[in-house]
């Protein structure tokens, strides 16, 4: 922080200028054992008014909350401060520091807790947060994001000595539903097919037809697409799904070069941004109910290997297409199999047109 400007040294300690707040070490066994605080004015009887800023884990941890107070002071009655106050701050201090794709999840969260926006924080109890996952209507990835973010704020809240206890602690939502290993049927694939034109079910098909988890083709870039050698690159989790090349299959190049003609800079985008997980699964749910279709976005993971494994796809092939590690250790290295084998692989499997009675 430029300790010329800042401290004075005062033999061998830094003594921080006068009227610039202190932190000091809290006696005990504590998680956050420094407090940092500040002088703000002083009363009738001349005693001084001090300001709690937060507490620290080391004071050096400290010495830069009492650094960013004094650079831009939140200047807030504890005891007032409401809900969409502290998290109107909590946006500006604390999400920013936060993934871009879990920032947009705990905004969005927020809407649903429209009715207490006015109340003060410090008074709000834990069976109004469970109100609003309760009753927010939805599933239950944002029942989930919902509670992470009553966590975010009761933590924030904490640190900024606005509540002396987290009641987030206490909520409860839904809990995600067991994956199926169950590939869809082959009516199914072809109820989609026969709804293709239909909004987002193009990304459904997608899914069937590259094996990506949810995470990695919503984080796909246009960047890592590149239509003149057909292959999309991407992955993560593991060391083999990283960064893995997955050919473009013929059926669903139309819809990936429909997606990149977009334009923006991933290739499935909602409103013209990224589209998180837990808006994509409220997709995913009114496209479940308007087709029919079970199971989860993952199961089109499970689809795809399986059309891979009974088209008769090489398995060395398809555990660098799905980004598996091999069970055979001979077969943890790159085998030497060409873009071509991967894209003979990937075609192997073909549209089955069925007639549903």
């Amino acid at each position: 922080w430029g300790s010329a400007t800042i401290f004075e040294r005062t033999g061998d300690k830094m003594r921080l200028p006068n009227g610039y707040g202190t932190v000091a070490r809290l006696s005990g066994k504590r998680r956050r054992p420094y407090i940092v605080k500040k002088t703000v004015g002083f009363n009738d009887k001349h005693h001084p008014i001090i300001e709690i800023i937060g507490y620290a884990t080391t004071r050096e941890e400290g010495l830069e909350l009492l650094a960013q107070f004094n650079r831009d002071p939140w200047d807030v009655d504890r005891a007032k401060v409401t809900l969409q106050e502290l998290f109107n701050l909590w946006k500006e201090k604390k999400a920013p520091k936060l993934g871009e794709s879990n920032r947009a999840s705990l905004c969005s969260a927020f809407k649903h807790c429209s009715a207490l926006v006015n109340k003060p924080y410090k008074q709000i109890k834990a069976f109004q947060m469970q109100e609003t996952i309760d009753g927010c209507g939805k599933g239950y990835s944002t029942q989930a994001a919902i509670k992470n973010l009553w966590g975010h704020l009761d933590r924030f809240a904490l640190e900024m000595d606005v509540v002396s206890r987290c009641y987030s602690e206490l909520l409860t939502s839904d809990p995600v539903p067991p994956t199926t290993r169950d590939r869809f049927s082959d009516e199914v694939i072809e109820r989609l097919w026969a709804n293709a034109g239909e909004p987002w079910v193009d990304t459904v098909l997608i899914f069937i037809y590259s094996g990506w988890r949810i995470s990695e083709l919503l984080g796909l870039k246009t960047a890592d697409v590149d239509l003149q050698a057909g292959t999309m690159k991407g992955g993560t989790k593991t060391k083999a799904g990283k960064n893995r090349v997955v050919p473009i299959h013929s059926l669903i190049r139309p819809m990936v070069e429909a997606r990149m003609a977009e334009g923006g800079e991933y290739l499935i985008q909602y409103d013209g941004h990224r589209c998180s997980e837990s808006q994509y699964r409220v997709i995913w749910k009114d496209l479940t109910e308007r087709f029919n279709i079970p199971g989860t976005p993952h199961s089109c993971r499970h689809t795809f290997e399986s059309l891979l494994d009974s088209a008769g796809a090489n398995r060395k092939c398809i555990d660098m297409i799905m980004g598996h590690v091999s069970k055979d250790t001979g077969n943890r290295v790159y085998n030497h199999k060409t873009l071509k084998e991967l894209q003979a692989a990937v075609e192997l499997v073909q549209r089955k047109i069925t007639v549903e009675h």
